[in-house]
């Protein structure tokens, strides 16, 4: 059985790295996309 007293979710630093590392490249291709194209995100998948 599991102890109450320990905490369910944990940051751990290395997924936390890579957590923002994946977020600003995922950024930098939305905006490169935006760029090259000339149409929005929300245009290009069709909600805008």
């Amino acid at each position: 059985m599991a102890d109450s007293t320990s905490p369910r979710f944990v940051f751990v630093n290395f997924a936390e790295t890579w957590n923002g590392r994946l977020a600003m490249l995922g950024f930098v291709i939305g905006l490169a996309t935006e760029v090259l194209t000339g149409q929005g995100i929300l245009s290009q998948i069709g909600l805008g």
